[in-house]
């Protein structure tokens, strides 16, 4: 991730520093970009406007030939009121020849007759001409505003039989849906003015205002400000009545090139970015394999606790290897010093037991045989190692606390009484108390603390039920049962095997876990021990059972 990241973030700055590269560089043509797009509509508006003086010469021409319109004329000239057949033979005409208005007007500048989309403005017996204006040299450029729009009109005379009857005007409207055919033709804004009025654009209202206000003083060719932002302008038309200006915008054609090299620009990035991933990836497993290998044998290790494997050497990097082989000598050092100290530990626990013991001498090697026979259980029970090894010092420790109960009561050789029967009963929890002192200890606190309890909640010191109790305190609980009744004491002789363990089934469920009584026998009974034999039948006995008060008062334990 970090090789990935640092990649990414240097070709992130490489691309930035071309894209601000780019950008300048695309700012400083945007002017150029702008004059080549008015040159190339200037150029197109040039062959149009020649285009279209043609077509209006050849729709003129056909206009004053056309025999059947100015018999219509005639017809129309010595009637009294409308002329149906002329109305006809004019939108017939105007359809034909696809023009915004075809106006007929008398001699005398008056309409007589509109056809086309926009006749509405040529109302029949208005003059032509709304205000006076002096005659337009060229008939095929003349601009005439009307109430509703200004139209560019071209005129001929229509005559019958060599004597002129009427004018005939072709008019195209001059507004904003001209601009706007204008602007798809040349691919540039296209605004079209009339002395100081703006007639047809297809610019913003904020540009178009501010075209308005700047319309007797605008540049043939140059820059202006439009709404606050700078526009190159050309005009287009070398003369006459209107003036069709073309405006590019430079910050849109800043815009526009920005637009295309960062286009180009995300090209580059995105092969960029894919090589430098693949790049990265590459670079990182060879990097990180390696160590990503030892990772993994070091987690066995950890995970199994099995110290006694060494760590391989991978073999591609001598730095790795040098670990290796610090790491492997680091735990063949700290095997050394666990090994030492878990000696100490034990020997330490196996003193205090032995310090107890010593303490009377019914009860010599009592702790010693506990823990060999819970051990023993544990086993049957299929108990993992670690489990194992807190119960053989649990078990060691299981009567740790008796060394708070004074001599004169666990030394006794008489009967107990009942207050010295309960100085007994807190040498558990006198014992866990001790152990709490020592913290590498507290994995055994458990079964120096409950190892009295009984399934029947009869027990002590908590009095609690079934398996509230943990298995190696009930454990214990069997084991230090078995070797109290086969064992003597001052106040009775030792019990058989055979007998003790008549006495576990006798009270299994009760004071004893059955399963791990079932367990201590199945594995007593494994060992070549003459005594060993099945349990008898449960008889009437009058055994003192551990730790059970007998009639005098005095326990077995």
């Amino acid at each position: 991730m970090r090789t990935l990241i640092t990649t990414s973030v240097a070709i992130g700055v490489v691309l930035i520093a071309v894209f601000v590269v780019l950008s300048m560089d695309a700012r400083s043509r945007a002017v150029g970009t702008a004059v080549e797009n008015l040159d190339a509509a200037h150029r197109v508006f040039t062959e149009f406007e020649q285009h279209r003086q043609q077509e209006t010469l050849i729709k003129l021409n056909a206009l004053a030939e056309n025999r059947s319109l100015a018999v219509a004329v005639a017809e129309y000239n010595h009637s009294v009121g409308p002329s149906p057949g002329l109305q006809r033979e004019l939108d017939h005409l105007a359809a034909q020849l696809a023009v915004d208005a075809l106006v007929l007007a008398s001699p005398d500048g008056k309409i007589v007759a509109s056809a086309g989309p926009r006749r509405a403005a040529w109302a029949v017996h208005q003059p032509v001409y709304i205000s006076a204006q002096p005659g337009v040299a060229d008939p095929t450029d003349e601009v005439i505003a009307r109430p509703s729009a200004r139209f560019r009109v071209a005129a001929v005379d229509l005559s019958a039989l060599n004597e002129a009857v009427a004018d005939i005007y072709v008019a195209v409207a001059l507004d904003d849906a001209f601009a706007a055919q204008m602007s798809t033709l040349l691919r540039v804004p296209v605004s079209v003015i009339v002395g100081d009025e703006v007639i047809g654009s297809t610019l913003g209202s904020a540009e178009r205002s501010a075209l308005l206000r700047q319309a007797e003083r605008l540049p043939r060719d140059g820059t202006v400000e439009l709404a606050e932002e700078p526009h190159s302008v050309r005009r287009l038309n070398e003369g006459g009545p209107i003036a069709v200006y073309a405006t590019e915008s430079i910050a849109r054609s800043t815009h526009r090139a920005t637009r295309n090299a960062v286009q180009n620009l995300s090209y580059v990035a995105i092969g960029a970015m894919a090589l430098g991933v693949l790049a990265s990836l590459w670079l990182a497993r060879t990097l990180a394999n390696p160590i990503d290998q030892l990772s993994q044998q070091l987690r066995q290790i950890a995970s199994s606790h099995d110290f006694s494997r060494k760590v391989e050497k991978i073999g591609s990097s001598r730095e790795l290897d040098t670990f290796t082989e610090t790491f492997n000598h680091l735990v063949e050092t700290l095997k050394a010093a666990e090994a030492q100290t878990e000696l100490a530990y034990v020997g330490a626990i196996k003193a205090l037991a032995a310090a107890l013991d010593a303490r009377d001498a019914y009860t010599a090697g009592h702790s010693e045989r506990v823990s060999s026979l819970s051990v023993l259980i544990g086993r049957q029970l299929h108990l993992d190692q670690s489990q194992l090894d807190v119960l053989r010092l649990g078990a060691l420790l299981h009567d740790i606390g008796k060394i708070g109960v004074a001599d004169r009561v666990l030394q006794k050789n008489g009967p107990l009484s009942h207050d010295e029967f309960e100085i007994i009963k807190a040498h558990p929890a006198l014992g866990a108390h001790i152990l709490r002192q020592v913290p590498f200890l507290s994995a055994h606190i458990p079964i120096v603390e409950l190892h009295h309890e009984r399934p029947d909640g009869r027990g002590y010191p908590h009095g609690l039920l079934g398996h509230a109790t943990p298995l190696l305190a009930r454990i214990v609980h069997v084991a230090d049962a078995f070797d109290a009744m086969t064992t003597a004491r001052a106040y009775r002789p030792a019990q058989t095997p055979s007998h003790a363990i008549g006495e576990l089934w006798r009270y299994a469920g009760s004071q004893f876990d059955t399963e791990v009584v079932e367990a201590f026998v199945a594995a007593w009974s494994a060992m070549p021990v003459p005594e060993a034999q099945a349990p008898p039948a449960a008889t009437p006995s009058a055994t003192v059972l551990p730790f059970e008060r007998s009639d005098s008062g005095r326990t077995s334990a």
